[in-house]
């Protein structure tokens, strides 16, 4: 946070306020919103009694709850639960935009978060019910406008990208550890070492924990140490290097399994679509 200026920190809580009080006097069934968030800014941990779906056109966000964390990258979107106490981290300068649904349906109806892959027919939908919002134009077609953007965002495919989180604080504070410095060939005898615990019985822990097996959590945990970097455009052999990856194939190979295709790809077709 320490690019942020108190002045400039001040209006972005101000900000957040006004958003959330906004919201809850409203009576309309969709609300959308739009903002630019400087990198560092963290949004405090809060609630709304509307589902979320938190769309990113540019930068990294990461959104935080007690026992996962998402990240969303350019492209995506992710649901949050009405109710769902969550905080919002930067981890770049952010573009993003925010569909606010009393009744969802679909994909957006879930109870738990989860990360979409945003549409190019979303994205113009999306650009055009925040213009039509700003304006005193016809509200026909701002109500056909919402309706077709509420019935895309329910259609949306669903992407990996969300990190289970353990509560026990030993295990949590080796994750975070994790996140600071990917090690993509940590052994769970090591880590059950350092938790005094049999490797039998570290497994049944973590996966009671988190609910996925140590591997498949530090492959995603690597994905959320890279993502940042890769979107604010570090070559992708920096990064796969510097995270410990022994080559830029073996990187590439783990990325395409989790989000399906190279970093390069994946970066330059969002882009492309923002």
């Amino acid at each position: 946070m320490d690019k942020l200026t108190p002045i400039l920190l001040s209006n972005l809580n101000d900000a957040h306020v006004r958003n959330l009080s906004w919201m809850e006097q409203s009576n309309a069934d969709v609300l959308v919103h739009s903002n630019e968030i400087p990198h560092g800014y963290v949004v405090p941990l809060h609630s709304h009694r509307r589902t979320q779906v938190l769309c990113v056109f540019a930068g990294v966000v990461l959104v935080a709850t007690a026992r996962g964390r998402w990240m969303i990258p350019p492209g995506h979107a992710l649901v949050i639960p009405r109710g769902l106490e969550h905080s919002v981290e930067m981890y770049s300068d952010v573009s993003m935009r925010s569909i606010y649904i009393l009744a969802p349906s679909g994909c957006a109806a879930s109870e738990v978060p989860v990360v979409l892959e945003v549409t190019d027919l979303a994205h113009h939908l999306l650009a055009e019910a925040i213009r039509l919002q700003g304006i005193d134009g016809d509200p026909h077609r701002a109500e056909l406008v919402m309706a077709l953007l509420v019935d895309e965002i329910g259609r949306l495919e669903q992407q990996p990208l969300g990190l289970p989180f353990p509560a026990s604080g030993r295990l949590a504070s080796l994750c975070r550890g994790f996140l600071d410095r990917p090690v993509p060939s940590a052994k769970i005898d090591d880590w059950a070492r350092q938790l005094n615990m049999s490797r039998r019985s570290f497994t049944r822990f973590f996966r009671e924990e988190t609910g996925v097996s140590f591997s498949t959590w530090r492959q995603l945990a690597c994905i959320f140490a890279c993502l940042p970097r890769l979107a604010n455009g570090e070559a992708v052999t920096t990064v796969a290097l510097e995270v410990g990856y022994e080559s830029v194939p073996a990187f590439t190979t783990m990325f395409k399994r989790m989000l399906g295709s190279s970093p390069r790809h994946y970066f330059k077709a969002r882009q492309t679509a923002t």
